[in-house]
């Protein structure tokens, strides 16, 4: 089984940063895509980043040149640095990764559990 552990959330003032860990850890043959997705109560989730296995990058307008993706494939880790936050980028933030659990390498979604972030004026 494929578990996804965030780690890096917490309260900021507005203008402030923070930096998102994900750790893909269980039964991985091999990781795709990754990303990083927000859902505030009661509305859809969005992409916020994504990024490819060759390191191709995609950010939702919103945060373009504030925040940036990276990953290192070696430890199975995608991050998010969050810089120039603002209030409403308060919400959830989940880490997503396509990931193959056997040696099929048949590629499945995974998410990890959300963590929150909270931005204050």
């Amino acid at each position: 089984q494929v578990q996804l552990v965030e780690s890096g959330g917490g309260l900021v003032q507005a203008g402030g940063s923070l930096r998102l860990s994900c750790v893909a850890s269980g039964s991985i043959f091999g990781i795709n895509a990754m990303g990083w997705y927000r859902q505030a109560p009661g509305k859809q989730r969005e992409l916020v980043a994504g990024i490819s296995r060759g390191g191709m990058t995609d950010y939702a307008d919103s945060v373009k040149g504030r925040f940036a993706i990276s990953r290192d494939n070696a430890k199975n880790t995608v991050y998010l640095q969050m810089n120039s936050l603002k209030p409403e980028d308060t919400t959830v933030y989940y880490c997503n990764a396509k990931v193959a659990p056997s040696a099929s390498l048949r590629f499945y979604d995974y998410w990890g559990q959300g963590t929150q972030v909270t931005v204050s004026s």
